[in-house]
């Protein structure tokens, strides 16, 4: 920052610590905001009852046990599948 003179002012210790302060509250806020993002429905995914080969909803990182998802709506089989499996 300059002041009227064009001089460089120095940055006090409590814009920079202010300014880090802000920055923190925003990594913080962003997991709970992940948290909230609408679930799929089972259509959307194009869940099925039955396992794609190898790709089961237990063996699925969304999966909870014992029958629900962290991103689809309803109850799940854990022999189940869709389109968004992930390992």
């Amino acid at each position: 920052m300059t002041n009227k003179q064009g001089r460089v002012r120095p940055v006090s210790r409590r814009s920079v610590l202010c300014g880090a302060a802000a920055g923190a509250a925003g990594l913080i806020v962003a997991p709970a905001e992940l948290e909230a993002a609408p679930k799929k429905t089972q259509q959307q995914v194009a869940y099925q009852a039955t396992p794609k080969g190898s790709q089961r909803c237990d063996n699925c990182g969304l999966f909870i046990k014992p029958n629900r998802c962290k991103s689809v709506t309803g109850t799940v089989a854990a022999q189940g599948w869709c389109k968004i499996w992930t390992d």
